[in-house]
């Protein structure tokens, strides 16, 4: 739960969810090898990954899915009956939670800046992937609704446990240290990609039926 603005790398580590710690796991077993063996590495933390391929070839194809974009996507293209909305009554403009959601294909971009940093003799870092604002629940809906030109069944529920009012990247460090530069910045861009990786996603599972 920040009590900052943008989650900076230096920010107290204490995660709310078995996903979250087995994460932070793995960052304390990459620190402790490379302080007894001659290695390196780079941990990126990624922040919300959404969208798909800009050429439609790959896309997040797991099934019962929860990512919102996603799941908003599929709702509004009719393949499921509503979305809900957990939690209206955060400490947020609009009352939804607000996350800062990052292009896949700039999240690619980060790996091989990543790649290139460590081959030219970086030392090991930890660097936060993320755009450093964010979008509200409602935001990303009316996105879906703009893109696809259509509305689409919203409900409510209650809060998730273990769900933060804001989490926003602070990216300042991929960008000044591994010389990252986000390329597709842009909610409607994000939302119409993966609209597009839906529809073909369906059309792929409806020939092999």
């Amino acid at each position: 739960m920040p009590d900052t603005g943008a989650v900076a790398e230096n920010a107290p580590l204490n995660p709310l969810s078995p996903y979250g710690r087995s994460k932070l796991m793995t960052e304390w077993m990459l620190r402790d090898t490379a302080a007894a063996h001659d290695m390196t590495y780079a941990a990126l933390r990624y922040f919300n990954v959404a969208g798909a391929d800009p050429m439609g070839q790959i896309g997040q194809s797991t099934a019962n899915a929860t990512h919102l974009i996603k799941v908003a996507c599929q709702t509004a293209l009719g393949m499921r009956s509503h979305i809900d909305v957990f939690g209206e009554d955060y400490p947020t403009a609009d009352g939804t939670c607000i996350r800062d959601y990052i292009h896949v294909a700039d999240l690619a971009a980060a790996h091989t800046a990543a790649l290139r940093y460590l081959r030219a003799g970086g030392e090991s870092l930890v660097a936060n992937c993320g755009y450093s604002h964010g979008y509200s629940v409602l935001e990303v809906l009316d996105s879906v609704r703009r893109v696809h030109g259509r509305d689409f069944a919203v409900g409510t529920g209650p809060r998730r446990p273990g769900d933060p009012a804001s989490v926003v990247a602070n990216s300042a460090l991929a960008r000044s240290e591994l010389g990252w530069v986000p390329r597709h910045d842009d909610l409607d861009g994000i939302v119409a990609a993966a609209l597009r990786w839906e529809e073909i996603l369906a059309r792929k599972n409806s020939s092999r039926d």
